[in-house]
């Protein structure tokens, strides 16, 4: 966080010194204008521009990680605001019409940051495309974050709800079997009581990590509530879907984790509940499948 912060830094304050330099150039070689002169429209439509550069500049650091991403479309976006910026002097200053370079401050650098977005924008596109193939398992090619857990960087009951309408579109045009299966872990509100909410919720973030690995390419997996995951299984006889709920099962019970401050072993179980789409809509498929959960947590012998 610190990092991100002096690096935002390093681009408004540079940028100020350009802004800063030209509007002494400017003072110098002309004259300031009568307020009677100045086109106030001018000023604060040219100076609204400057103000939303600055935003896109600074949504673009802090959302961003360090690189040359990151540095090209930056330095791109600083150079639009040094350029509007100058506009917005202008209005200000009568400059010289003999002077050849008095329109360089305003001009040039429109082109330079249209070079450097452009490239950083096709790096931007590669980079994209890299992420998506590692976030299908909690995407699958839809992309809402505001759907998407605060806590876990998957889909919540919301984005569940949205993914499922359209699978069982999907499942019903195709004729596909559709499945779904629900991972609760048991008696995990003693972890949180035991080691604190910091504690358990990193837990719970390795949890998630630990079923996308155990998932195919096509699976979706989103955090329903709590400590209650779901995941959505196209193309997927029931045989195949009790296989992977097994699976899932196993690799909770086998996860192997200490804890940061006490170093003490956290030993974990998860109930498992597989259901099939037949007719169901999307919240009454969610019903039934908490439903199921709740069934077998009353009833551990039927559990699998």
């Amino acid at each position: 966080m610190k990092k991100r912060a002096f690096l935002q830094s390093e681009y408004f304050y540079g940028l100020s010194i350009a802004i800063v330099m030209g509007l002494v150039i400017m003072s110098v070689w002309g004259d300031v204008k009568p307020i009677s002169e100045v086109d106030w429209l001018d000023v604060f439509s040219e100076g609204g521009l400057v103000v939303l550069a600055l935003f896109w500049l600074s949504l673009l650091i802090r959302s961003r990680p360090a690189g040359r991403v990151t540095q090209l479309l930056a330095l791109g976006l600083c150079a639009i605001v040094f350029s509007w910026s100058m506009d917005v002097a202008d209005e200000f200053i009568r400059m010289p019409s003999t002077l050849i370079w008095q329109n360089w401050l305003e001009s040039l650098p429109i082109p330079i940051a249209l070079v450097l977005l452009s490239i950083g924008i096709y790096h931007w596109h590669q980079e994209e495309i890299a992420i998506t193939a590692q976030m299908v398992k909690r995407e699958r090619y839809f992309r809402e974050y505001r759907l998407f857990d605060k806590l876990i960087p998957v889909g919540g009951a919301g984005y569940l709800k949205k993914q499922l309408k359209l699978s069982l579109a999907e499942s019903k045009k195709l004729q596909q079997p559709l499945a779904l299966i629900a991972v609760d872990l048991d008696n995990f509100n003693s972890v949180n009581r035991l080691y604190g909410a910091e504690e358990s919720d990193h837990i719970l973030q390795l949890i998630c990590q630990l079923l996308l690995l155990n998932l195919r390419d096509d699976d979706l997996i989103c955090r329903l509530a709590g400590d209650r995951f779901v995941v959505l299984l196209h193309n997927t006889s029931e045989y195949e879907a009790q296989q992977l709920s097994l699976d899932l099962q196993n690799a909770v019970a086998s996860f192997a984790y200490r804890t940061r401050q006490l170093h003490q072993r956290v030993y974990l179980s998860a109930t498992v509940a597989t259901t099939m789409a037949n007719t169901d809509n999307s919240d009454s498929l969610i019903k039934r499948l908490n439903l199921e959960i709740s069934n077998l947590k009353q009833h551990p012998s039927n559990a699998i």
